[in-house]
């Protein structure tokens, strides 16, 4: 027998949220922001078209790729229950705010595809995002709480953390999925292992476990659980549901080191992914319809938004990856992996956030023009580093306009790293970054 869980207050059925989503346009200096959650990245051509579209019609045709894969629209100025309306025909979102809210599934952009996988974790996917849409009791979770599943791809992110993570390993000839808790397979152990197919039921139990035990101000894990409080959280999950097969297993997934931009082998002979990036995470209204028309032309008709702010087009015949690379430089992709920028990450900074001390885009574009030597770079408007979910081997952190403090990636500090520099401009940090730091900026 098992004591019951200490009284908690009761939650709202639905937490208060910041975040912009579909249903929620949330205002920035810039205008409103629309915020598209794409299942796994994934849209057609003709949805590609219509965000496209409504960015040109109610916006100023700014939209953004983010770090979990989605889009956004940017600059907002209309009235927008039009736009809304036909981004919802386009079956980009369920019409219910709280439904759309909680679709925070990461996969990799080349689930299904990647030659190195495992598992296809779009099946598991599908149930998830299922559920989380559909069910009421779930609408409760915070609109920033994230899963992960990672199918063993060789294209993957794993450096992002996320309140709860899947890979794939085997055991005894089987398919298991290991899991952590607000961390990260790149980096973290996994605190157990369930067979595959008791996946969706593992999830179900830690967010209704998390739900049962958090208070209001809890949003995430990671703030419910803390110093050994993983471990027994998992302890008593397994306890509680001893039906999910909850077992130890040493799980060793390192962090790809393949560079995402450029040409991809497929897993289906004779095909290969193509991998282009927005420049600073931004496209226009014109880039995504060009690469919708590559994908209807040449592809199969999807594409897919990577979490590295850039396009992924599947089903690329290998004779024509070339040609399709050159028609998205043509549109302004990113296709080479040694262009500047395309190692470089910015948030909106001061130009369309309030809380934003410096005009990061501007920023950036003057440092990749600095640099001799692409380094990995990240510039914050502020602390919050909304723009990157991990630390960046190299962090511009904003003190004042055109001014930053310089850090450099520690695994034994916290935060952003090691303080290399103070008030610095970003002439003075690129020529920094060129004379002493290279060979620590590269991932």
């Amino acid at each position: 027998m098992h004591a019951p869980s200490p009284a908690r207050p009761l939650l709202p059925a639905v937490r208060p949220s910041a975040c912009p989503g579909l249903l929620r346009i949330v205002q920035a200096l810039d205008g409103g922001i629309c915020r598209i959650k794409l299942p796994g990245g994934l849209l057609t051509a003709d949805q590609a078209d219509a965000v496209a579209l409504a960015a040109r019609a109610y916006a100023g045709g700014v939209i953004e790729a983010t770090n979990r894969a989605n889009l956004q629209i940017r600059g907002i100025v209309a009235e927008h229950g039009a736009m809304v309306e036909a981004l919802l025909a386009a079956g980009l979102g369920p019409r219910q705010a709280a439904g759309d809210d909680v679709r925070n599934v990461l996969l990799s952009p080349a689930a299904g595809l990647d030659r190195q996988q495992l598992l296809d974790v779009r099946p598991l996917a599908a149930q998830l995002l299922a559920s989380l849409e559909q069910e009421p009791r779930l609408h409760a979770l915070s609109a920033k709480f994230a899963i992960q599943l990672d199918g063993g791809e060789a294209l993957a992110m794993l450096e992002h953390h996320h309140d709860v993570w899947l890979s794939p390993v085997m055991i005894a000839g089987a398919s298991w999925m290991a899991f952590g808790l607000a961390g990260c397979s790149g980096h973290d152990p996994a605190l157990g292992a369930v067979p595959a197919i008791n996946a969706h039921a593992l999830v179900l139990a830690v967010l209704d476990a998390f739900l049962a035990r958090a208070t209001p101000e809890q949003h995430r894990l990671r703030d419910l659980l803390t110093g050994p409080g993983a471990t027994g959280f998992v302890a008593d999950l397994s306890a509680r549901h001893p039906d999910l097969g909850i077992r130890t297993v040493a799980f060793d997934r390192a962090p790809t080191t393949a560079t995402p931009i450029g040409v991809h082998a497929q897993r289906q002979p004779g095909h290969c992914l193509v991998v282009a990036g927005a420049a600073l995470g931004r496209l226009d209204a014109e880039q995504l319809r060009g690469a919708a028309d590559l994908a209807r032309r040449v592809g199969d008709g999807t594409l897919r938004i990577t979490p590295w702010q850039g396009l992924l087009l599947p089903a690329i015949a290998s004779a024509d990856a070339a040609s399709v690379q050159r028609s998205l430089a043509a549109l302004g992709w990113l296709v080479d992996p040694a262009q500047p920028l395309a190692a470089l990450i910015a948030c909106t900074g001061s130009s369309g956030c309030a809380r934003g001390l410096a005009d990061t885009k501007a920023d950036a574009q003057l440092l990749a023009a600095t640099l001799h030597n692409p380094a990995a770079v990240h510039l914050s408007g502020c602390a919050r580093s909304c723009a990157a979910a991990h630390v960046a081997p190299a962090t511009l952190l904003a003190v004042g306009n055109g001014y930053y403090d310089l850090y450099l990636r520690d695994a034994t500090r916290p935060g952003f790293g090691a303080l290399q520099a103070t008030h610095i401009t970003v002439q003075e940090a690129g020529a920094l970054l060129d004379a002493r730091l290279r060979s620590n900026t590269h991932d």
